[in-house]
Order: C-alpha cells, then structure tokens, then sequence
C-alpha cells in the first residue's frame, strides 16, 4: 500500500534561535571531525595504536566500514524519520553513540588495535548518520532564497568550533604531552560535542507531522516502502539523479583528504602532534572564510557554479601536495583545502535541499548519505590499501621502511585528484534550474 508524503506547515522566515540552534550542532560536530578524524586520534591510531604503513591500511578501512553502514541504514531510517516527523529523535540517537563511543577511544592505547577500530567506527557511524537528519531540517529553517547562507554559516560556525575544541587540547598536549593526554583530548571532544548539540534538541521545533499507519503496515514497513518511493521519484529528477552521480565522486576525493590529512602530514612531513593541531586549526580558520564566501556566491549566483570554484580550487591543492617537500609548503596548502573543501561540502547539501520535493527532505538527504557514504566507503579504502601497497613494493626494491611508505602515501595522493577531476566533469552535465523547476512544482526533468 502506497503511503503519502508527511506534511509540513509553510515555511516560515528562519527563527533566530533556531537558526542559532542549528548552528551550535554544528559547531560541536566539526569539533569530533577536527579532533578525532583530523589532528588527533586519526595519526595516533595510525602512529601509535597499529605504527607503520599497515596503520594507513587499516584506518582506511575502519572508515570504510563505518560509510559502508551509514549507507545501509541511512535511506531508511530517513524514509522512517519522514513519515513519522522524527528526525529530532533520529538525531539525538545517533548524536548520543557518536559522543559515547568518542569518549570511550580514551581506552585505546598502543596495540589495541581491534578495539581501537571497532569503537572509532561506532563513533563515526553515530557521526556520519546524524549529518542525514541534521541536514533534514535545514530545510524547516530556511526558505529557499536562505538556504545557501545559513548553510555557509552552518560550515564556518562549525569550523569555529573545531578550533576552539583544539585550542582547549592544544595548550595541554603541548605542556604535558603523552599518549595519556592524547587520549584525554578525546574525552574533552565527546563533552564539547555533546553541550554544543543540546540547543539543537531544545529550540529547534520538527514542523514535520507525523502520519497514521495505513492498516496492516509497521513502521519498518512504512520505511521500505517510502524508501522505493523515493527511489522511483528520485528517477522523475533527472538533474537530482545527475548532481549524486557528481556527488559520489567529488566527495570521495573530499573525504580522503580529510581522513589522511593528519596521516600525510606525519609521514610526509615529519609533523608531532602539535603540528597536527596547529595545521589543523589553520585548516579549520580557512573553512571559516569558505564556507562564508561560498554560502554567499550559491546564493547569488548559483550552487553549480559556487561547486565548480570550489572543486578546481581544491584539485589545485593536492596537486600541489603531491609535489610538496617542506612543513611551510604543507601548510600553505593545508590553508588552501580548508577554504575549499568547505565551499564542497556547504554547497552540496545546499543543493540537496535545492533540489528536494518539499515534504521528503529526510528521504532525499537520505539518498545523498548513500551516495556520499558509498564513495567515502570506497575511497578511504582504496587510499589505505594503495598506499600500503606501493609501500610494500618499494620496500621489496630495498628501499628503508621509511622511505618507502612516504613513497607509499605520496602516490596515493594521485587518488584523490583522480576522483575530484572526475567529479567535477560529470557535474558540467547538470542542469540546476531546471532541477529546482522539478523539485519545486515546475517541469518534470525530460518533459
């Protein structure tokens, strides 16, 4: 039995303290990003819990594992959260396993590999699944015209707080030192990430409406058949079909820059942890300025056209890395990704919302997690393997474990490149006015 869209009142000019509450999300959540995926647990994990080239191999990995789950599950717990006008209590699950299992990687140490993995993907699949319904109400917050804004102001708030998370670490890594306050960073990220996400739960009102199960029907059922639902929808928007296609690619070279980051920048470049940190914070400042600038430039010019800056700008940046040789130039470039790595991600979750059927943005922002959290499966993957595997190559040529897996980690930066170049050209071919014609009321794409 067919069921109906979930209904939703009009909506209204975006609420101050809504809009506010939406942001401090997050600002908590780019704080679990900076520490535990950039600057911190990813090289301790790599450096220290496993050590060598088999610590890439095996981040990449548990980050693909963690996507692999995420993509599984997000479509219909989104379908569910839709139909039921639950997207607040979705979030607040997975925002309560992503701050758990973050503050228990406090229990990691060197050689705890299994555990170290499996509570880092518990954490990622808790923070990567509550993107699928915070994204959702951006739509309940925002008009249209707003959405470009609020979503930029979303990403540089949130890098905000990514700073001020590794400046509270910083001071105490760099005074104590050890793999003991290392682990404590961990901690303080789970508290920070929790405090920041509780306005979120206490101000910003669902407008969703929940909706009667048609007899014989249950709620998984409903999430089902609402997932096929979409999917047969999703193939009437052409231009939505198209920009995921895009998507899947360009984030996959997104995602892996962000994962290794901290893992390129050690054995690349020889950086400590307090580098790290302050290579990241330089990163997260940057992030500020981009998603800043290119929140206004998808407003008043277009998304498609804000996307293409922002991806040439970063296929700039690693390819550059890919011929770096110093701390200074890293640096430069880490400063460069960060303003458009963000400009990436702010505008891609416009345009999702863009391009969405009102009513069914949870569906479609569940669609946009799969095909995100596909290519993050595969790409991190792939990543963590070739560069292992180059390693192991040339160290059978002779060469120093050292030096072989800098070799390792310099040819896999290729890969990245390869999937933001791809990207970029499949997102020539979408049409993004006549996408919102579609979504909104217009023309169905291929009428």
């Amino acid at each position: 039995m067919q069921t109906t869209a979930v209904s939703h009142q009009p909506t209204a000019p975006s609420r101050r303290k809504e809009v506010w509450g939406w942001y401090l999300y997050d600002f908590g959540n780019s704080a679990y990003a900076a520490v535990v995926l950039l600057a911190v647990y990813s090289a301790y994990f790599q450096g220290t819990v496993v050590g060598g080239a088999e610590g890439s191999r095996l981040w990449g990995i548990s980050v693909g594992i963690a996507m692999l789950v995420v993509a599984i599950i997000s479509p219909i717990l989104g379908s569910i959260a839709d139909f039921s006008g639950s997207k607040k209590r979705f979030l607040l699950l997975f925002t309560t396993i992503a701050c758990v299992f973050t503050g228990t990687l406090f229990f990691v140490q060197a050689g705890d590999v299994v555990l170290g993995m499996v509570l880092f993907i518990m954490a990622e699949i808790g923070y990567r699944a509550s993107q699928v319904y915070y994204n959702g109400l951006l739509p309940e917050i925002a008009k249209p015209a707003e959405m470009g804004r609020i979503s930029g102001n979303g990403w540089a708030i949130g890098s905000a707080g990514g700073i001020v998370c590794l400046l509270i670490v910083l001071p105490l890594i760099v005074v104590i030192g050890g793999g003991f306050i290392v682990r404590v960073s961990l901690l303080i990220t789970a508290v920070f990430f929790a405090l920041s996400a509780l306005p979120l739960f206490l101000w910003v009102r669902e407008r969703a409406q929940p909706q009667p199960l048609p007899p014989g029907s249950n709620i998984i059922t409903i999430g089902f058949q609402r997932l096929w639902q979409t999917v047969k929808k999703a193939r009437h928007y052409r231009e939505f079909i198209k920009f995921m296609i895009a998507f899947l690619i360009f984030n996959d070279g997104i995602i892996m820059a962000l994962d290794f980051a901290a893992i390129i920048g050690t054995v690349l470049f020889g950086m400590e942890q307090q580098g790290l940190i302050i290579f990241i914070i330089i990163v997260q400042i940057t992030s500020v300025a981009g998603a800043y600038v290119f929140g206004i430039t998808t407003d008043r010019w277009s998304g498609k056209q804000a996307l293409i800056i922002s991806l040439l700008l970063m296929i700039a940046a690693v390819v550059w890395l890919f011929f770096a040789t110093s701390q200074t130039i890293f640096f430069v470039i880490g400063a460069l990704a960060g303003f458009a790595l963000t400009g990436v991600q702010s505008v891609s979750r416009t345009m999702v919302g863009k391009l969405s059927p009102p009513g069914q943005s949870a569906e479609f922002y569940g669609l946009f997690a799969v095909a995100g959290r596909t290519s993050s499966f595969i790409g991190p993957t792939l990543y963590g393997i070739f560069a292992a595997e180059i390693a192991l190559l040339y160290a059978a040529e002779g060469k120093t474990a050292v030096t072989a897996e800098q070799l390792g980690q310099r040819a896999a930066i290729l890969t990245i490149a390869v999937f933001l170049i791809v990207g970029l050209l499949l997102l020539l071919w979408v049409n993004e006015k006549r996408g919102i014609e579609a979504a909104h009321g217009g023309l169905e794409i291929g009428d």
